[in-house]
């Protein structure tokens, strides 16, 4: 039989051991899966936990040992409420398996106070009862759990908010003229998103011309954000003026410079013509833009690169090129190709050997390039933008 000075020396063992061992993440999930796996490896044949669903506790979302063990308490068993030290209470079922006897017990897993339940915890093991220390063990890892569920929540909670920010910011570019199709794609960083500078724009001109805008404020976070709006808004103002696209980027670095608290921003400004079949464009500091022809192979349009926007210099080039109705336009930010250790001629080589669909609409073109670079798993922000002629049926075959 174990002494009162050994079962308090074993809890306090398994209390370092679970401060170490749960909650390593900030991962709801893994926080579960680390929760059961350390009391199957210390106290249990068995545990178990099931998070909320629609209110109510549901999805097993993580288990260790055999876990067929712990089958739900059945009504001809009902529990017993089990006191511990401080008048913390547990729930106890006891049963038979394969012809020993089978102990389970059920904690909650909540917030402070009995607050918010994320879910519950089982555990069974079969021989021996819990002692009260091992039954205090229980409750101590599902406490820890919960409040780093808790934290987990929270968190998730914070980035949806800081998402739904750079999403509203970012929002759809706007309604180019209908003789151009143009789809686009935002992806934040990885899993813990923070709002940043990558955006894109489309502006409507005369003539049936759209101006294609993608540009990227260095850094990340809500100043990065607040100077990416405000370097759209002034875009806005300033493309609607009819200026060319470097003579636009000539604008906005000298507006942009002459405040000291703007971030430089990369920009890449192309300027569409169906009617005259040209594109003409215009970059600062931001990489080339890539064409995929009708037979779905790229390149990489060699345009003049000048200075970052904000930095005062000036110095924009302007090369127009013809387009057809059988190329899309991919523009793109950094985090697109970017991988780190890698060299950037490699990156964009990457972009270019893409082989595409042809004839596949503008929208699955920028899945299959996001698709085709892993995006997903990108190291920055993306922000992509296709776009494609779409020529007007005539008079002739209109009648």
């Amino acid at each position: 039989m174990v002494s009162e000075r050994d079962g308090l020396e074993a809890r306090l063992r398994a209390v370092e051991d679970a401060l170490e061992r749960i909650g390593t993440s900030g991962d709801e999930r893994e926080t579960c899966r680390e929760l059961a796996g350390f009391l199957f490896r210390t106290l249990c044949d068995a545990a178990a936990v099931d998070m909320t669903g629609s209110g109510a506790v549901g999805d097993r979302v993580a288990e260790a040992g055999a876990a067929d063990l712990l089958r739900a308490p059945s009504s001809e068993s009902p529990p017993v409420l089990r006191t511990l030290e401080h008048g913390h209470r547990v729930e106890t079922w006891t049963g038979r398996a394969a012809g020993r006897p089978l102990y389970l017990v059920s904690l909650p897993l909540a917030g402070p106070d009995g607050g918010e339940v994320y879910g519950r915890l089982l555990v069974g093991r079969t021989g021996e009862d819990f002692s009260d220390h091992e039954t205090a063990t229980l409750r101590f890892a599902a406490r820890l759990a919960s409040v780093h569920l808790g934290h987990a929540r929270r968190l998730a909670a914070t980035e949806k908010t800081a998402l739904d920010l750079q999403r509203a910011l970012v929002s759809e570019p706007g309604r180019p003229h209908p003789n151009l199709d143009i789809a686009s794609r935002y992806l934040p960083v990885g899993v813990r998103a923070l709002v940043g500078g990558d955006w894109f724009e489309t502006v409507r001109l005369h003539f049936g011309r759209t101006l294609l805008v993608v540009g990227d404020v260095m850094g990340h976070g809500l100043d990065a954000a607040a100077d990416m709006n405000a370097y759209r808004s002034v875009l806005r103002e300033v493309a609607s003026t009819e200026l060319a696209p470097h003579r636009v980027l000539r604008r906005l670095d000298t507006l942009s410079a002459a405040d000291d608290r703007r971030r430089p921003a990369t920009c890449l400004l192309v300027r569409i013509d169906p009617a005259r079949g040209t594109a003409v464009y215009a970059s600062a500091g931001h990489l080339p833009p890539a064409v995929f022809g009708g037979d779905g192979t790229g390149e990489l349009l060699d345009v003049p690169v000048g200075p970052p926007l904000g930095t005062g210099i000036g110095g924009y080039e302007a090369l127009a090129r013809p387009i057809t109705a059988d190329q899309t336009l991919l523009l793109y930010t950094d985090g697109l190709v970017e991988r780190r250790g890698e060299d950037i001629d490699t990156s964009l080589a990457r972009l270019a050997g893409l082989r595409l669909a042809p004839g596949a609409p503008v929208e699955d073109i920028v899945t299959a390039v996001c698709d085709g670079l892993d995006a997903q798993h990108a190291e920055d922000d993306v922000a992509v933008l296709a776009a494609r002629l779409h020529p007007r049926p005539s008079q002739h075959a209109r009648r």
